[in-house]
């Protein structure tokens, strides 16, 4: 496999303007970089331009540099999701039915190619962008670049991919509802999702046109915001473009929802993840909890309310003359919008009003808002099963920006131990996107990440990791247990300060029982970390009173481990204060 380290439009444009390197030279790395991964996940792509074609226009720019022009992308290539129009690649939105020959190129891919960059095909994405998933697409499903076992995310799956990957430096996504910002929170990933108007949609395929906004992903905040000074500004080809406008905004109170409505799914490491992420905020600013409620609401609205009937009305001739054609998940979210009226539209836009008069409000005592990107990721198989309900989850904290005319900014902030992506979104009202760019300057230098964890080329063992307490503790009578299963010992550490440990009567061999006290203490526990199936069948093993639930560490982190149930202390001695199992068999001893 050859290199696919990520790499920076700034620099690749920079470069060939000082002819260090050729347009051409990057396209034919570009075009071996994407016939390498193409042996990994060739669906990302929907359709590419041929490479005779794409070295002529490489050679073309040289030429261009070589008069004298500088080119703010001088040979940088890049991506398009397939619900943009790209003059010589069909549009298809993921739905070969409906698939067209466009005259003309989108107004932002027409500035970016005369800028000098130039486009390598169309990529794949949930069908008529309608998802967050990544898996309602007949050419295939893109998976998360980190995890082939997880979503990647979308709508803009093939586009996040296409940059996480190293295949291109930047990609156009689609954000409606949180297109451009889930996918680029679960592959570490840069997601900028401008004010509604200050990029052109002419030449998007409709999801909801008067929400809908053209994104992008990259790998840092400088080429989101090359790619910004380039393509934003005012279209009159495009009915809800407006005029450029920059809004400055302060940076000392950060918004965040209330602890008590914060939505996790059940993911204690997503919820780990964030509270890190506040840490280094608060370092920057007054972090303050407000009232999610209103926010929320409106965030229902957008399919639970009359806002469906307009990704209806994209799809209407489609779903009156061919619906099978439509993914069935699709067929199943836009349907419903048939039976909206127009006493309910009124309704919701009534609504809407008041929420929206709430929202601006809130602008008056904070600056920005600083919400989880989404508050758990999910496996493909995961999706497939429940593709509704699970799809609504990741949305929960991105349905309403679009709806709320805010900027938005999704930005990594740590990586989960099955190596997805976690991030968060800087929130800001109108015109406030560059100014967004600079408060997650300001986060990533203070956070300082980790790169992103390598690629997925083969598909990654599941594993998870178990903290024993006891007879499974290297050395103890049970530790067999782990090592035939090829378990690897990650650390020896202790638990929150929130456990107290009972050693249990009449067992064989002698055993604790850990149980969740707040006036509890730290005990010593040792983590080791085993694939699903090896994870599987060793819980099978335990026996009541004991089981295998979720246990805090002293970090903060949480893993599965033995827990007991209450009927474990019944006449067992409180060892709490010696710290440990073998603090307390060495006191036997």
């Amino acid at each position: 496999m050859i290199d696919l380290t990520r790499r920076s439009a700034t620099a690749l444009a920079a470069a060939v303007n000082q002819r260090e390197t050729s347009a051409e030279a990057v396209m034919a790395e570009t075009l071996a970089r994407i016939e390498a991964y193409d042996v990994v996940q060739p669906q990302i792509w929907i359709a590419r331009t041929a490479p005779e074609a794409l070295i002529a226009r490489a050679q073309a720019i040289d030429a261009r540099v070589a008069a004298g022009e500088r080119l703010p992308l001088a040979g940088v290539p890049f991506a398009v999701k397939d619900n943009i129009d790209v003059a010589g690649l069909a549009t298809t939105a993921a739905c070969p039915a409906f698939a067209y020959e466009p005259a003309q190129s989108a107004t932002v891919v027409a500035r970016l190619e005369a800028a000098g960059a130039i486009c390598v095909g169309k990529t794949n994405l949930d069908q008529f962008a309608t998802g967050l998933v990544g898996t309602r697409s007949p050419f295939g499903i893109p998976r998360n670049a980190s995890n082939l076992a997880y979503v990647s995310g979308g709508s803009s799956s093939g586009s996040s991919i296409a940059v996480a990957a190293g295949l291109v430096p930047f990609a156009l996504g689609t954000d409606t509802a949180g297109s451009g910002r889930v996918p680029a929170a679960f592959n570490h990933l840069i997601g900028f999702k401008p004010t509604k108007g200050r990029w052109s949609t002419a030449g998007l395929v409709p999801a909801c046109r008067t929400i809908d906004c053209i994104s992008v992903f990259t790998d840092d905040t400088a080429d989101a915001r090359l790619i910004d000074g380039i393509v934003a500004g005012y279209d009159a080809a495009d009915p809800w473009s407006k005029p450029l406008a920059d809004r400055a905004i302060g940076r000392k109170t950060i918004g965040v929802p209330r602890r008590d409505q914060r939505l996790w799914f059940g993911d204690a490491e997503s919820e780990f993840l964030y509270d890190g992420a506040l840490d280094v905020l608060a370092g920057l600013a007054d972090v303050v909890e407000i009232d999610f409620a209103p926010l929320k609401e409106a965030a229902q609205l957008l399919y639970g309310g009359p806002w469906v009937a307009e990704r209806t009305a994209a799809l209407s001739a489609l779903l009156a003359d061919n619906p099978e054609a439509i993914d069935p998940t699709v067929r199943e979210v836009v349907s419903p919008g048939l039976d909206v009226g127009a006493v309910d539209l009124f309704k919701g836009i009534y609504r809407l009003a008041e929420l929206k008069r709430e929202a601006d409000a809130q602008w008056q005592q904070i600056d920005a808002l600083a919400f989880p990107t989404t508050g758990t990721a999910y496996r493909v198989n995961e999706l497939l099963a429940a593709p509704v309900a699970l799809n609504s989850n990741l949305g929960a904290y991105t349905n309403f920006v679009n709806l709320l005319d805010m900027a938005a900014l999704a930005v990594p902030a740590g990586q989960r131990a099955n190596a997805t992506g976690f991030g968060v979104t800087f929130i800001g009202p109108a015109d406030s996107d560059r100014a967004l760019l600079d408060l997650a300057d300001a986060y990533l230098a203070a956070a300082n990440l980790p790169p992103p964890p390598p690629l997925d080329l083969e598909g990654k063992m599941q594993t998870v990791k178990l903290a024993v307490v006891g007879a499974h503790l290297k050395d103890m009578p049970l530790h067999w247990q782990l090592t035939s299963r090829e378990a690897t010992f990650v650390e020896a550490t202790t638990t929150a300060p929130s456990y107290k440990l009972y050693a249990m009567a009449d067992s064989v061999p002698p055993k604790p029982a850990l149980v969740h006290a707040e006036d509890g203490a730290a005990i010593a526990v040792e983590i080791y970390e085993l694939d699903v199936a090896a994870f599987g069948s060793f819980t099978v093993e335990v026996p009541a009173p004991l089981a295998i639930g979720t246990v805090t560490l002293a970090d903060g982190s949480s893993v599965k481990g033995f827990v007991a149930e209450p009927r474990a202390i019944v006449g067992a001695e409180d060892i709490t204060a010696l710290g440990g199992w073998r603090a307390y068999v060495a006191r036997g001893a």
